[in-house]
């Protein structure tokens, strides 16, 4: 996978080389391109891999089911990575609130006296 890249990319550029590779006779079963999927994606994917490792029907799953559930996982990936973005915006907003606080106080105690 490349840096960046989504996984519907990915899926469609994997199953151009699957095809090309099934029109040159190469034979696959599902089990093993589950496994080749799995073992190109990158390191934030690692609990998802793990996952779907553990569960014991990767030889069972299609391809197709993979990608959904790997999908579904981006999505989840990208709504975190939004709720973060927000938090790290309203933590801005509130130190710059506290410190326009803080010398708005500095200035009526330094005009009082």
């Amino acid at each position: 996978m490349k840096n960046g890249e989504t996984i519907s990319k990915l899926q469609s550029r994997f199953i151009h080389i699957v095809n090309h590779l099934l029109g040159l006779g190469k034979k696959f079963v599902d089990d093993e391109l589950n496994i080749k999927i799995l073992n190109c994606l990158t390191r934030t994917w690692e609990p998802k891999i793990t996952t779907i490792k553990e569960s014991k029907d990767l030889a069972s799953m299609s391809m197709e089911a993979l990608f959904g559930k790997l999908l579904a996982y981006e999505h989840e990936l990208i709504q975190q990575s939004h709720v973060e973005e927000i938090k790290k915006k309203r933590k801005g907003i509130t130190l710059k609130l506290v410190l326009q606080r803080k010398i708005a106080k500095k200035a009526l105690v330094m005009t009082k006296m």
